[in-house]
C-alpha cells in the first residue's frame, strides 16, 4: 500500500533524518519526505500498514519531538 500523509516537521535536515529512520523500519518498502510541501509518501506491506505508521511516527519523534502526522 502506498499513501501520502500530511506531516509537520520543523526543518529540512530533520525531515531527511526522519525519512532515513522510517526507511529502516521492517516492512517499509519506501519513504519520501518533502519538507517544502510537508508531505510524506510511504509504501509498506498492506497487512501491517497501520502498525508501521505508528512505528514511523514514534521513530520520527525520537529525532524531531515536534514531528506530527495525520494518519
Amino acid at each position: 500500500m502506498k499513501k501520502v500523509i500530511k506531516i509537520e516537521v520543523d526543518c529540512a535536515v530533520c525531515a531527511q533524518k526522519c525519512e532515513e529512520a522510517i526507511k529502516k523500519i521492517e516492512g517499509v518498502e519506501s519513504c519520501s519526505i518533502n519538507f517544502m510541501t510537508q508531505k510524506m509518501i510511504i509504501q509498506a506491506k498492506d497487512d501491517q500498514f497501520s502498525e508501521i505508521l505508528k512505528q514511523a511516527h514514534k521513530a520520527a519523534r525520537k529525532i524531531e519531538p515536534d514531528f506530527e502526522m495525520e494518519y
